[in-house]
């Protein structure tokens, strides 16, 4: 193929990614590129709303614009994809691109989607769609924001040319909820690289060092600080534990009502070994801290494939995961598996501190078994570019 396949990106924050699965996957995308068929488009944001005129620059070969995004609560991320799809069909109209494809992240703007699903069609462009997790299920939105989400969720779905699934969990549910539409969908999931001689460990025993713990000594909790990733359930069974050991929490952690209750239901900030650390924005930080954890602590019950518990799962020799579909579709035989019944995982942290070196160096290698399985950065890379370089024959020969 001589012409070049351009592919415009909408739905994450940005790059370079600094945070978030999006962010992470958009930036391994764009700097791992293997086919130079591709030319990447990057939609970014910026909180500087009050200059309305997108800014363009370069980022490892992609073309990136940022768009201002509005100060508007809850709905600046629907304002600011929709925004950046409008910039995208404007600049595929100008410059006569052939045959783009619009790859949106989320499902935000559904409403939007019947109107620039026509503009795409007159482009001969192509739209593909990653539907996430379940965003409607998350405990943090209203009632209303909730319905909103779903309705948005089923417009996405009806106007995607092609659904890509990061969980076969996510595929199967596209795949059932919305038969009636006939909406292909395929699965490619994040990525990780394998973490064993990886990451600023130099670095990271100094931040331990500040934190009051030594390597092997912790364990770690690494997400957004939020209801449905079981912080409640975590806290509670840790401090039940016997484990002499820390336990070192990574989050955006704010003072408001979620840590208020939870400082009330589990009477964390009276136990000593618990510590909320901030946020790590330091990547290979945060991967010297990883690596040197005794345990990773997974409570994530809401989503597809997290990149998180594939982070950890290179890194982290000794996995312990909240019992659910999508986190046992990745770590397999790789971890070990809690559930939220009180004492459940409170028994599991005193029985892995029990285990044999020889026991959980078979833990660790198994967990790094599961990345070179299925999670390779490399092959997501390959099938992704694979998708946006062939998927136009495919849909011909159906035709």
């Amino acid at each position: 193929m001589s012409e070049k396949r351009h592919v415009f990106i909408i739905g994450s924050k940005g790059i370079p990614a600094q945070y978030g699965g999006f962010e992470t996957f958009v930036d391994e995308l764009v700097s791992r590129r293997q086919s130079q068929e591709l030319c990447y488009h990057v939609a970014c944001c910026r909180d500087d709303w009050k200059n309305r005129k997108a800014e363009l620059f370069s980022y490892r070969g992609a073309d990136c614009f940022r768009i201002p995004r509005l100060p508007i609560g809850p709905a600046k991320a629907i304002a600011y994809d929709r925004d950046a799809l409008r910039f995208c069909v404007a600049y595929i109209e100008k410059y006569r691109i052939e045959k783009p494809v619009i790859y949106i992240l989320a499902c935000r703007i559904g409403p939007f989607m019947g109107y620039y699903k026509r503009k795409i069609e007159k482009l001969g462009g192509t739209l593909l769609v990653n539907p996430d997790g379940h965003e409607w299920k998350r405990s943090k939105w209203s009632p209303l924001v909730r319905a909103y989400w779903r309705y948005s969720e089923r417009l996405m779905v009806k106007h995607a040319d092609l659904l890509v699934c990061d969980s076969k969990n996510i595929q199967s549910y596209i795949d059932e909820t919305y038969r009636a539409y006939r909406r292909p969908t395929t699965f490619i999931p994040y990525g990780a690289d394998i973490r064993e001689n990886g990451g600023d460990c130099e670095k990271a025993v100094q931040w331990l060092k500040k934190q009051g713990t030594l390597p092997g000594e912790y364990y770690l909790i690494v997400g957004r600080f939020v209801p449905e990733n079981n912080y409640e359930t975590m806290l509670r069974e840790f401090a039940a534990s016997g484990t002499k050991k820390k336990l070192l929490v990574i989050t955006n952690v704010e003072k408001n009502k979620f840590y208020e209750n939870l400082r009330e239901t589990t009477g964390f900030d009276k136990d000593e070994r618990i510590c909320f650390a901030g946020t790590v924005y330091d990547q290979e930080l945060l991967a010297g801290i990883r690596r040197m954890a005794f345990a990773y602590l997974h409570g994530h019950e809401v989503g597809g494939t997290n990149p998180s518990l594939l982070e950890a799962l290179g890194a982290t020799g000794l996995n312990l995961l909240c019992d659910v579909s999508f986190n046992r579709e990745v770590g397999q035989g790789g971890a070990l598996y809690w559930n939220k019944e009180k004492g459940d995982l409170a028994a599991l942290i005193d029985r892995v501190e029990k285990f044999s070196p020889e026991k959980l160096a078979a833990m660790e290698k198994r967990a790094k078994e599961r990345i070179l399985e299925d999670y390779r950065w490399s092959d997501i890379v390959e099938r992704y570019e694979r998708v946006f370089l062939e998927y136009y024959v495919t849909r011909d020969k159906k035709k």
